[in-house]
């Protein structure tokens, strides 16, 4: 059977079985448990509950492993750190990764005795990995769209005794499927493009090993970083229309990459479908597509401010992934080595067309 097919399936209610195709959220957090509570599915809301267990069914078919739901992304990073790591570990960490684990590890990990090493995305991982416990990766990058390469990088890690967990948010499991090249633990913000409506807040991490597993949803029951079941319902609900809402948008933002590398008021356009990208055969042997991403560079604060107030359709926004294109100056927050100028672009569902016409406009008018 086609992948599109079982990621439209998976999850829902088999087909012989009467009722409804994708049951409704379970607002629950006390149920009755009378006697020897093990012998209870169902004992306490933050425990468990049959939305979670039918959304993170989905999401281990997506993955090819098992999920551990959470409400946040940030959420099921701390949780994979937190079942990973402890004091006098070694913690490799990407200098160009998503700048809130950067300060979340600076922030915990090392005043409680984790030593931090900072490489590259593109760097050499070989001398920083000696004595290593956990080797996490994000690629492509957010925001510069670098790409490293999983499988090569596995290999290397496990040969000296250190697991490798990869931030899989720009790619999605659709995209890439990390397990499959090797890495111990995937994690991802699913508020991003693997729910794709700019509505909710989740996030999950995925693997095969059961004693991992075991460990995160202990993480998540202590600490208390569970999902609402209606963000749950509402992501599966969003999940059969991945492959459509991502396959345009990867072609879209294809398309835009191509004029936008084009224009020669561009000082640089970040995108690893384009073939001039440095890791474009990387990116094409590990991803089905190249994302929905694209960075550019105008240079200076005012030009970029000027470009996002000139568009007509593509809206200002953080975050990335939704059905609507959004764009923003990345650098107004901080902590990443990138121009006053730099553009994050979101790629949407919209026509490719009317995305790349609202660009052009914008970019004719402040030139």
């Amino acid at each position: 059977m086609h992948r599109d097919t079982l990621i439209v399936h998976a999850g829902y209610r088999p087909r012989g079985e009467p009722g409804p195709f994708l049951a409704g959220p379970q607002f629950s957090s006390t149920y009755t448990t009378p006697g020897d509570p093990a012998e209870h599915a169902l004992t306490y809301g933050r425990f468990h509950n049959p939305t979670w267990t039918a959304w993170e069914a989905a999401l281990g078919a997506l993955e090819g492993g098992h999920a551990v739901a959470f409400a946040s992304g940030m959420a099921a990073v701390a949780a994979t750190f937190g079942v990973t790591l402890k004091r006098g570990d070694v913690l490799v960490l990407p200098s160009d990764c998503y700048y809130a684990i950067r300060r979340l590890a600076a922030s915990w990990l090392e005043p409680i005795g984790v030593e931090v090493r900072l490489v590259p995305t593109h760097g050499d991982h070989a001398a920083a990995l000696e004595g290593a416990r956990l080797l996490w990766l994000e690629t492509p990058s957010n925001p510069l769209l670098d790409v490293c390469d999983i499988q090569g990088l596995a290999e290397h890690a496990r040969a000296r005794g250190a697991l490798v967990a990869v931030d899989n948010t720009t790619a999605t499991a659709y995209l890439q499927q990390p397990l499959e090249l090797g890495a111990a633990l995937v994690v991802a913000s699913d508020t991003k493009a693997l729910t794709g409506h700019s509505d909710l807040l989740l996030g999950h991490v995925a693997t095969r090993d059961e004693a991992l597993i075991a460990a995160l949803r202990t993480w998540r029951t202590h600490h208390g970083a569970i999902p609402g079941p209606m963000e749950v319902w509402l992501a599966h609900r969003s999940l059969p229309t991945l492959p459509l809402r991502l396959s345009r948008q990867c072609a879209s933002a294809e398309r835009l990459a191509a004029f936008l590398a084009a224009r020669p008021d561009v000082a640089g356009v970040h995108y690893p479908g384009l073939p001039s990208h440095p890791a474009h055969a990387t990116a094409r042997r590990q991803m089905r597509a190249f994302g929905t991403l694209v960075s550019f560079d105008l240079a200076t604060r005012p030009r970029a401010e000027a470009f996002l107030g000139a568009l007509s359709l593509v809206r200002e926004a953080t975050s990335f992934g939704g059905v609507l294109s959004m764009a923003e100056r990345r650098a107004r927050w901080g902590g990443d080595a990138i121009s006053d100028g730099f553009i994050r672009f979101s790629v949407g569902c919209e026509a490719a067309e009317d995305i790349i016409a609202d660009v052009e406009q914008a970019l004719d008018r402040t030139r």
